[in-house]
C-alpha cells in the first residue's frame, strides 16, 4: 500500500499562523515534524520558538490537501506535483488572510 501524500500544516492556534510542507509520506512527515518540535530541532526557528514558548497545546498538525496517485504505476516522482499543491494551498490561505512562518 502506498503512503498518503500531500500538504500538511502546523497551525499556531493563538495567532492562526501556518507553516506548510509538502510530503510524499504524510504520516511519516507528521511524525517527523512533531518529533522535531518536541525535541527543539525544527528547521523553522520562529516556529520552534513559539512551540517552546506556547507549548504543544497551542498547535495542531493537520493535512490540508492530499495528492492522488496517477493510474500509471511507473510514475514514482511526485515532487513537482507536491510543490505545486503547496503553492495552491499557500495562495488559498493568503486569500483568507492567513499569516505564515
Amino acid at each position: 500500500m502506498k503512503p498518503d501524500m500531500g500538504v500538511l500544516a502546523v497551525i499556531n492556534k493563538n495567532d492562526n499562523r501556518y507553516w506548510l510542507e509538502a510530503a510524499p509520506n504524510l504520516k511519516g512527515k507528521i511524525n517527523s515534524v512533531a518529533f522535531q518540535l518536541k525535541n527543539g530541532s525544527h528547521v523553522n526557528r520562529q516556529l520552534q520558538k513559539d512551540w517552546n514558548d506556547l507549548e504543544e497545546e497551542a498547535f495542531q498538525i493537520v493535512v490540508l490537501e492530499q495528492l492522488e496517485y496517477e493510474e500509471d504505476e511507473s510514475k514514482t516522482d511526485y515532487r513537482e506535483e507536491l510543490e505545486l499543491l503547496k503553492i495552491i494551498c499557500t495562495d488559498k490561505l493568503k486569500e483568507q488572510g492567513v499569516k505564515f512562518y
